[in-house]
């Protein structure tokens, strides 16, 4: 009988499952949206059982859509919303607050407290990360001083702290693994990369139990199985990782210097840097890349707070559009000798900048200006950004070389974009055959630890692209748009 493998991707605003035969085709697949909590500026909640019983419904209608049982499903891959966090009673399973997620901001004074401390060089030696709300540390400490008799029931072990993969496999398996991947757990801020482990001085630092955490394995391993309850009979759970990281095994990018970007409500740009990790001089974050039969690879990663937005940002807000497709053709239409540009710092500027106070505005408008010239300011905003990034890890990285970049995510379907964000960089981006990379991705370390996929080195070779789009503009206009991005972006930083 052919293998067929169930992906979750458990996302920030829906829950989906994605059904994959062992040639990657998808074979059937279901998405969930819901509700966003918003209890105060800068605090963003989800309800856990929402994303519980949102991943459990997609799983089931998934199955009945494929016309599979259970008992034809070879194995489960997990890929998860990062950073985003959860507290459950071990008894009862119930989360003690909602899932605080990777985007609240509700822990920045803290964060600007230890940072006044001194602590920054020491969390990001051992972690690779800022001291930023953004990561679950941070979060984990509020809830346990913030929710009443949280830091008691911690103390005796009666807790256990999971980002959403952990919370998800907790539900799947009834209870019986509280597991996480090494992702996922470089994620946390309380993870060293270099060791592998949970770390202890960063633990008394955030004064967080360690009774609280996950048991820390593979990307690629054996997490249990569902119990029998749930779709009729158990299925093996065998992948784990953070969605941008499934985003990178799902684009092949095994190799040392290739670099992956996603493009959806925001931007991740990952770069493959291999066994050593590459400390940023340039504010990027040094995490965890995949951990395979004990190796560890390593990976800078930048991070675009607003990307697609941008475009959500022209329907929802200014009314240029009526759906997110009618930006490209919008933007073709655009007067090619007005240079205007949209800084779309909406919720301040993410890397190389980490200015979290500088906000969005628009530079080069003239009475001439209109719908077309912005919604072109818009996309290109995007690609703009995008070279940022990468210049700032080949400042990090030499052993970079000449990029091709691998995209996907919902505005790769944008030709307009695409041919843009390769004519600024100057160098050829792909887009894959499947856009569905992130799923993918969870797929792939599953099918892996069975037995039905390929190794990486042959997996590499299999990757199919859908097309490729070369540069086409020439070094003077390139030089001359980015270096007017660049003058617009320093006049919105409030750190410079």
């Amino acid at each position: 009988m052919p293998a067929h493998i169930l992906a979750i991707d458990q996302g920030t605003t829906s829950s989906r499952a994605i059904i994959f035969n062992d040639q990657f085709g998808i074979v059937a697949s279901a998405q969930q949206e819901f509700e966003q909590f918003f209890p105060r500026s800068g605090w963003v909640e989800h309800d856990p059982e929402k994303i519980w019983s949102s991943t459990l419904a997609t799983c089931r209608q998934a199955l009945k859509k494929a016309a599979l049982s259970a008992s034809e499903i070879t194995a489960i891959g997990i890929t998860n919303q990062r950073e985003t966090t959860v507290i459950w009673d071990r008894d009862t399973g119930k989360a003690v607050y909602n899932a605080i997620v990777w985007q609240d901001r509700r822990t920045a004074e803290f964060c600007r407290k230890l940072r006044d401390a001194g602590h920054q060089h020491l969390v990001t030696s051992k972690t690779g990360l800022l001291l930023d709300p953004y990561f679950s540390g941070t979060k984990i400490n509020w809830i346990l001083n913030n929710v009443e008799g949280a830091k008691e029931k911690a103390l005796a072990g009666k807790l256990a702290f999971g980002t959403i993969d952990t919370f998800l496999l907790w539900r799947l398996t009834g209870g019986t693994e509280h597991v996480t991947d090494a992702t996922n757990g470089s994620r946390t801020m309380l993870y060293n990369i270099h060791d592998d482990c949970w770390d202890d001085e960063l633990l008394r630092l955030l004064d967080i139990p360690a009774s609280l955490l996950p048991e820390v394995k593979d990307s690629s391993a054996d997490f249990g199985s569902t119990i029998q309850s749930l779709f009729g009979n158990p299925i093996p759970i065998r992948g784990i990782a953070g969605d941008q990281q499934a985003a990178l095994v799902g684009q092949a990018c095994f190799d040392p210097g290739m670099v992956k970007s996603t493009y959806g409500t925001g931007c991740f740009i990952v770069l493959n840097t291999g066994s050593e990790p590459v400390s940023s001089t340039n504010k990027l974050l040094t995490t965890v890349g995949y951990r395979l039969d004990g190796v560890t690879t390593y990976a800078l990663e930048g991070s675009i707070f607003v990307a697609g937005a941008a475009v959500q940002w022209m329907r929802d807000a200014m009314g240029l559009i009526d759906n997110a497709f009618e930006a490209g053709t919008l933007a073709r239409k655009a007067d090619i000798n007005q240079d205007v540009y949209l800084v779309p710092a909406f919720t301040g500027l993410g890397a190389p900048h980490w200015d979290p106070d500088a906000r969005g505005a628009i530079f080069g408008i003239t009475r001439a200006t209109g719908p077309a010239e912005l919604s072109r300011a818009a996309l290109e905003s995007v690609c703009y950004q995008t070279r940022d990034l990468l210049e700032a890890m080949a400042g990090d990285w030499e052993g970079m070389g000449d990029t091709v970049l691998r995209v996907d995510g919902g505005m790769v379907a944008s030709n307009y974009t695409m041919q843009f964000l390769a004519d600024i960089l100057n160098a050829p981006v792909d887009r894959p055959m499947v856009l569905e990379t992130t799923a993918v991705g969870a797929a792939y370390l599953a099918g892996l630890y069975e037995g039905i996929f390929p190794s990486p080195k042959k997996w590499s070779t299999e990757w199919k692209r859908d097309k490729r789009f070369e540069p086409s503009i020439d070094e003077p206009l390139r030089s001359r748009k980015y270096s007017g991005w660049k003058d617009a972006v320093a006049r919105t930083l409030t750190t410079r």
